[in-house]
């Protein structure tokens, strides 16, 4: 587990059991910034600000400067959207590194994809009780995946920025903040440009890599709207040796099991965004290393302050609260990608002669820490170790064949009810605990939503009567 949340410092380590040759490319050979969400520097080590500043020709002054004073001006919230929006279409409009440029989607393309979550559905009727949660299904070109999945990354990163934009304002004493008001407004403008630029670039580079709306575990995309981007599924079959139309399918088939989980978890999502927002409230700030900073920084020298920031002056506190948030997530990330892997297997199984293999490539993917792994990581400092994912689908697996369809998926109606890490490392354990009957608490809670439970005591039936008496009102065996 990272300790350098938001990228405030070093990269996160190589995920272990990773593929060697994609520990340092990525898959697929994209290069994709081993800091994203840092403030060092993104691809290649470049650096925005000096990106902005440095090698300009007398045709850019004037526009660099325009963007400046938007830098300057911004009044919004602790992240600057706008400028987060308009980098992450120009890093699409780039391409990646392997020369893919995005394109619209042809009609053809649109169908292949709808038809591919139509029958991806089909199947996973019949290996889970949770009904479909596709109310349609689309093809996102890169820029498409950018504008739908804004408003989410929206809520992922605002609570860690506020926390952050809220520290950065509390560094001056009281006293002084009325005199430096000016400078704190900079600052803020500032740093939510910076934290726009960075994010900016993060999900432009996702775009490139991601083949749907759940990549990461979570719902990036409107909820009901199973997406997948046909030409980052067609990069991602690249020297599979896979027919195309199995890759669509079996990616598909995950697209829409992750929508089914949302779509009828109705607390799933809640849950994982609320240990988002548990985690940033523990952020802390060494205020001394920000004083530091501000008392040096060069106004005509913004990137200054970028690099005072990657100094790991934003560190998790380490108290007992944040431990659980960060615990709560992990466990409930891998539980949600352990069920998807297990449900998509037993679909895909039967119909796909190379599900094994793609089942296998996917896992790889995550193991060597891709770029949608490595930006998650670094928004929140986690990491999901393939170990967890692994034990996760073999437990959902083993409670399908020991309670079948309907009892494993029923412990997603409570997030009490789910397995938790030590049951991660016990799978058998809890796959043959005991299980409890809930048919009387729901028949006591239904008695007392109609009144009949709150009858005075005289009224109700006698326990002891009940217990000594035999439905006929006979005494009882004290044997029986």
């Amino acid at each position: 587990m990272s300790d350098t949340p938001f990228g405030f410092g070093l990269p996160p380590e190589e995920p272990e059991d990773g593929d060697d040759g994609k520990k340092k490319g990525g898959q697929g050979g994209h290069q994709g910034p081993a800091n994203p969400f840092g403030f060092g520097g993104g691809s290649g080590g470049e650096n925005p600000f000096a990106a902005l500043f440095g090698s300009l020709n007398p045709n850019d002054l004037g526009a660099a400067f325009q963007q400046l004073g938007q830098m300057l001006s911004y009044e919004g919230g602790p992240v600057n959207w706008d400028m987060a929006k308009d980098i992450a279409r120009q890093t699409v409009a780039q391409g990646t590194s392997d020369g893919t440029k995005d394109a619209s989607v042809a009609p053809g393309e649109r169908g292949a994809v709808e038809e591919a979550v139509r029958l991806a559905d089909l199947w996973l009727d019949g290996v889970t009780s949770l009904p479909s949660g596709s109310a349609s299904a689309v093809a996102w070109s890169r820029a498409e995946w950018v504008e739908a999945t804004l408003p989410v990354w929206k809520d992922l990163v605002d609570p860690v920025a506020e926390r952050v934009g809220a520290a950065m304002g509390d560094v001056l004493p009281e006293e002084m903040q009325a005199m430096a008001g000016p400078l704190l407004g900079m600052m803020r403008s500032m740093g939510g440009a910076m934290f726009g630029t960075q994010i900016g670039q993060a999900v432009g580079v996702l775009a490139g890599e991601v083949v749907g709306s759940t990549d990461i575990g979570l719902p990036l995309g409107p909820a009901g709207r199973a997406a997948l981007l046909p030409l980052n599924v067609e990069a991602f079959g690249k020297g599979l040796g896979v027919p195309q139309e199995e890759v669509r399918l079996y990616l598909a088939l995950r697209e829409a099991a992750h929508q089914r989980l949302f779509a009828h978890v109705p607390w799933l999502r809640s849950h994982l965004f609320g240990a988002v927002e548990g985690y940033a409230r523990g952020i802390k700030v060494d205020t001394a290393k920000l004083e530091d900073a501000v008392g040096q920084l060069d106004p005509t020298h913004p990137e200054q302050l970028q690099e005072a920031l990657q100094q790991g002056m934003f560190q998790p506190e380490d108290t007992p609260e944040q431990k659980a948030a960060l615990a709560r997530l992990e466990t409930a990330l891998a539980l949600v990608e352990g069920w998807v892997d297990a449900v998509v297997h037993a679909a895909a199984a039967p119909h796909l002669p190379s599900a094994d293999r793609l089942r296998e490539t996917l896992r790889r993917r995550r193991a060597s820490g891709g770029p949608a792994e490595q930006t998650f990581a670094t928004l929140i400092g986690l990491e999901l170790r393939p170990r967890r994912l692994r034990d996760a689908s073999r437990l959902w697996a083993s409670l399908a064949d020991a309670r079948g369809l309907d009892g494993r998926d029923a412990l997603w109606a409570h997030p009490d009810m789910l397995p938790t890490a030590q049951d991660l490392d016990d799978p058998d354990g809890f796959v043959h605990r005991e299980q409890l009957d809930f048919t009387e608490l729901d028949k006591m809670l239904g008695e007392a939503a109609s009144g009949t439970g709150d009858k005075p005591k005289e009224q109700r039936p006698s326990l002891e009567k009940e217990e000594g008496q035999d439905k006929n009102g006979g005494e009882r065996d004290s044997d029986e």
